[in-house]
């Protein structure tokens, strides 16, 4: 059952698809309190676990972590982060009382989850004008999978990518031209590594500027990009929200009527990559419009899949920041830098980039009605008025990432074409993946990604991954070969590392053949892992879960943070410490143990309920598949096109007869239909 409840006049976010009637009396769980802002508390039981906020720094159970909503470029990440790069206000209590909220709410929102008081939920945010749904179970089975669907149909089915998406993404900023990609190319087949796609990161534009492509970097671009699509592989380039503020360059000269404004009605300028640019008013129906029908110049050029990026949106200065640190730099010069002094002078030059003061200088135009409590204008004669940045901030990559599909949806309305995003919004799992932003070569960070996973499937966000390796560091070969063992579930699957770090593509390490092994795993399993993806899409349920999701009433299974499950019939637990030669794995019933290695299934043990030490060599990727479940395995390919599924082998121990739903179209069509497109296959 979904109720909701309606504070003040809220801005619409647009977040949800079903109008739900407003409920009456008190909220059912937790008290608002009657202040200036916005204050939810609600006292937790001993037992009680909290899930969600999608996009976190912390584990599955969220107890004890301080969580602030707030849409940042985060690169300086610890288990302390409160704000990442997503904004996702939906949590789960799971305990004596199970329900789940979703607070409504544009701007900035923080969740201290008995952080400062060990028993207390504390949800705060400046403005008292939000919309509040309460989710409860209908009945006593399966309640943490019923919230998440009532959820799901409340915000409506996630995106869908093309079937080639789940193959391998190899990218890196530094790939700089064509000789780049193509040594990349070659290397893979030099190696035999299945690819699907290459990212191209900021290096392919003409001077940072987005929708273009240097043609020195790149002569012909069209041509080479329709060569390398028909040997299967996709160029999958970047799109940045800044434009560049230069005359002459027509998409700044064309958005100008479309950008967000100061209050004098000038452009706002911060600097991102190309220096001085703009931002396109994302909430405003028209500059979605303008900035999405650009793609187009891509799309023309045969370009079938592109990344969101820098849409928090992220700034490295704005006008104002720069003129206030530079008139603090000039002062200090004359000051004696004591202990005070000098840590005040160090921390100038930082102070510019994405400084929440700037987000107040800016504005959206949005109808009246939109607006609610949020405007700050009297309309115009259209009824729209403004809106400050700041209060609707975390909107502005999900409206980025709408704009985009809006327009693939005119553009290529049979097809579809990849998207994902680093900023996101609940809603926005709609128009695009996301992924989950510049991690780290940390061991933990293996741990991270499950935990992610897990959160940001219950928020509604299936296709995602994490950068395998870390984005940012010098990953070993040992940290590649282990995270490279849990992302080959992911949806996406991409190897993506930082200019100024150590070349991580596999090629690059010794052994080769481990990592082809381990590749191959990944196209072998395609068929089961896109079926999952789209079944769970179209019911609006999660492709990865925790266990306790699954098995509610284990207490030893609920309490599980280093495991979970895919789909109908896998468990996955990776091997996230370094220099281990296998892990603890709990079976919350029997299952039956896969061990692959050389490419191959190695062994397949049944084991029964319990704890179990499990030897995981280096080399080898175990997971586990449900006893009297089947799990549909192709022999391996080098590119999504060339996997075969007339003769699938049907891996898992069941008896004859045990059936398997497979789900599989051509891979680009928008028609999804489970009844059309299911096909049974037996044991």
């Amino acid at each position: 059952m979904i109720q909701k409840y309606n504070f003040g006049k809220p801005f619409n976010t647009e977040s949800t698809v079903v109008d739900v009637e407003n409920s009456h009396g008190k909220i059912p769980f937790g008290k608002i309190s009657s202040g200036k802002t916005f204050e939810w508390n609600y006292k937790l039981k001993d037992s009680d676990i909290v899930y969600g906020l999608g996009e976190t720094m912390r584990g599955m159970n969220l107890r004890g972590g301080l969580f602030t909503s707030w849409c940042l470029d985060q690169p300086h990440q610890n288990e302390c982060t409160p704000s990442l790069y997503g904004a996702h206000n939906f949590v789960i209590i799971f305990g004596k009382e199970t329900f789940g909220i979703f607070f409504d709410y544009p701007g900035e929102i923080t969740f201290d989850i008995g952080f400062t008081e060990c028993d207390y939920f504390k949800v705060t945010a400046e403005k008292k004008s939000l919309n509040i749904y309460v989710i409860t179970p209908d009945s006593d089975k399966l309640q943490l999978q019923q919230i998440v669907h009532s959820f799901r149909e409340l915000t409506g089915a996630n995106y869908i990518p093309p079937k080639w998406a789940f193959g391998f993404n190899q990218s890196r900023w530094g790939y700089k031209c064509k000789k780049d990609i193509d040594d990349v190319i070659k290397n893979y087949k030099k190696h035999n590594f299945p690819l699907d796609s290459i990212c191209l990161d900021i290096d392919y534009m003409e001077d940072y500027k987005d929708f273009t492509v240097d043609q020195k970097k790149f002569p012909d671009f069209s041509k080479y990009n329709k060569s390398l699509l028909k040997n299967g592989i996709r160029l999958v380039p970047i799109i940045d929200a800044g434009v560049k503020k230069l005359d002459g360059y027509s998409v700044y000269e064309n958005g100008l009527p479309f950008f967000c404004k100061e209050k004098n009605g000038k452009p706002f300028i911060a600097g991102v990559w190309p220096g001085d640019s703009c931002f396109v008013d994302f909430l405003n129906p028209e500059g979605r419009n303008f900035f999405g029908s650009q793609y187009k110049t891509l799309t023309d050029q045969g370009i079938e899949g592109f990344w969101n990026d820098m849409n928090e949106p992220a700034t490295f200065y704005s006008k104002q920041g720069l003129e206030k640190a530079f008139k603090a730099l000039d002062e200090a010069k004359h000051k004696n830098l004591d202990i005070n002094g000098f840590f005040e002078f160090t921390a100038i030059p930082d102070s510019v980039c994405n400084n929440k003061e700037d987000t107040d200088l800016f504005f959206h135009k949005v109808s009246k009605a939109d607006a609610g409590d949020f405007a700050e204008t009297k309309p115009d004669k259209d009824g729209n008025v403004l809106v400050r940045h700041r209060n609707v901030h975390n909107l502005f990559g999900c409206n980025m990432t709408r704009s985009a599909y809006e327009n693939f949806l005119k553009t290529h309305p049979d097809k579809r074409i990849l998207m994902y995003s680093r900023s996101s919004f609940i809603g926005s799992h709609r128009y695009g993946g996301i992924w989950t932003g510049d991690n780290h070569s940390y061991w933990s960070n293996i741990l991270l990604s499950l935990h992610m996973m897990a959160g940001l499937n219950m928020t509604g966000f299936l296709y995602t991954g994490s950068d395998i390796g870390g984005f940012l560091g010098n990953p070993s070969r040992d940290l590649m070969l282990r995270w490279l063992s849990f992302a080959i579930f992911t949806p996406l699957c991409r190897n993506h590392s930082a200019k100024d770090k150590r070349f991580q593509e596999f090629y690059r390490f010794e052994n080769v053949q481990d990592f082809k092994s381990m590749m191959d795993l990944r196209y072998s399993l395609i068929p089961y892992l896109y079926s999952e993806f789209v079944k769970a899409s179209v019911k609006k349920e999660m492709y990865f879960r925790p266990l306790s999701f699954d098995y509610e009433t284990d207490k030893r299974a609920c309490n599980i943070e280093d495991q979970i499950m895919l789909g109908d019939a896998l468990m996955v637990a990776p091997v996230y410490v370094q220099n281990a030669l296998g892990r603890y794995v709990y079976l919350p019933e029997n299952m039956v143990m896969i061990e692959w290695n050389g490419s191959k299934i190695v062994n397949e043990k049944l084991m029964t309920k319990g704890d179990h030490y499990i030897n995981v060599p280096l080399n080898s990727v175990i997971f586990f598949i449900k006893e009297n479940h089947i799990v549909p395995f192709a022999k391996p390919a080098l590119n999504t096109k060339d996997i075969k599924t007339d003769k699938l082998k049907l891996v898992g121990i069941a008896p004859k007869g045990t059936s398997y739903e497979l789900y599989e179209d051509d891979g680009l069509t928008t028609d999804i239909s489970l009844s059309k497109n299911i096909r049974i296959i037996k044991k």
